[in-house]
């Protein structure tokens, strides 16, 4: 089982029901679907998936102007699966960005394995220390150090610094940030967001009342300041 989150994008109903198969059997349970460029877009701003599928041939916008409109502002990776095969589209989508290209028919043991590398990549699961202004997380082991002392991460605060750490320097929505601990059923639920932030910045600010990293930006969500990426 995996948690990251993937967009998959294509105007075909069919192949996209058999894509959301295809990643469920493999133990993606965090889909998220658009069959068009615009609703793609749409769904990208507003629930940062870790990863976009993405089909080239779509009636309203095509994959590569999406994919352009992606990259004006976010490294998120992306593949590009279409029925177009020759080398020029190949070479157009790597160009505007892509991470990967793979055409239709595809083998779903190949996407999953391109998938997979993509994310492993981008994503690498590696004992990792994110360095903020007054503390360092070890996401490692769900803990924060601050002024020599550690204070182990709740499930759902780990579950928040991850979504947050992941679009670092982004503004990460409340609605996105709701869905990550209380799943799809989100609404109603802000209130216990707002108290998990809370808990959250006692532990990493040296001020909770005056964050410096983990940043409300009234009326859209949060946002987290990284003093050191190491990733």
């Amino acid at each position: 089982m995996t948690s990251h989150t993937l967009l998959l994008v294509d105007d075909d109903h069919d192949l996209l029901e058999m894509l959301c198969s295809i990643f469920r059997r493999a133990g993606y349970n965090e889909l998220l679907t658009a069959s068009s460029g615009t609703e793609a877009l749409a769904i990208w701003r507003a629930q940062h998936p870790d990863m976009v599928v993405l089909d080239v041939m779509m009636p309203d916008m095509d994959g590569f102007s999406v994919l352009k409109e992606i990259r004006s502002t976010s490294r998120v990776p992306v593949l590009m699966l279409t029925a177009r095969g020759e080398a020029e589209d190949r070479v157009e989508g790597l160009e505007n960005g892509a991470d990967d290209y793979l055409a239709k028919p595809f083998l779903p043991k190949e996407l999953l394995l391109r998938v997979g590398a993509i994310l492993n990549r981008v994503y690498p699961d590696t004992n990792e220390m994110v360095v903020l202004a007054n503390a360092v997380v070890d996401l490692a082991n769900a803990e924060v150090i601050k002024n020599g002392t550690r204070t182990a991460l709740t499930a759902k605060e780990m579950q928040l610094f991850t979504k947050l750490y992941q679009n670092a320097g982004r503004i990460v929505t409340t609605g996105t940030l709701c869905q990550t601990i209380c799943g799809d059923f989100w609404q109603g639920y802000e209130s216990t967001l707002s108290t998990h932030i809370r808990h959250l910045r006692e532990k990493i600010e040296e001020n909770p009342s005056k964050p410096v990293s983990l940043i409300t930006v009234k009326g859209l969500g949060y946002r987290l300041t990284l003093k050191e990426n190491k990733r």
